[in-house]
């Protein structure tokens, strides 16, 4: 018997977080969701995911900034950034901040792909 998986999404794109959702409907036995990093901090510590898919572009507070306050506090995160940005120093500054992946939101297939290589548990 597999262990049940937990996801948060953060994005503060409706549509994409039911993009998301529509692509871990498989692997995921429990999402919840917030549509910003302000929350995100807030999010992971009652939930306590196996992952967070965080987007890198919100109004309040960025992925990576909610990234690392995440890390600084839950060391052992996986924290998967998704995004439609795709560039070297961004991938450099997100895995700076502590990502485990990164993705980007035309390639979403490959989301699926990374949070079932890297279960944790």
């Amino acid at each position: 018997m597999q262990p049940e998986v937990k996801v948060l999404i953060v994005d503060d794109n409706q549509q994409m977080r039911q993009m998301v959702k529509f692509y871990l409907r498989e692997l995921a036995d429990e999402i919840h969701e917030c549509e910003d990093g302000e929350q995100a901090f807030d999010a992971y510590a009652e939930f306590q995911p196996d992952w967070v898919v965080m987007d890198l572009v919100m109004k309040q507070v960025d992925g990576l900034t909610a990234t690392r306050r995440i890390i600084a506090n839950f060391p052992d995160a996986h924290i998967l950034m998704v995004t439609q940005y795709d560039d070297i120093e961004l991938r450099a500054a997100a895995s700076e901040a502590g990502v485990s992946g990164f993705v980007v939101k035309d390639d979403l297939l490959r989301m699926r792909s990374l949070l079932n290589s890297g279960k944790v548990h």
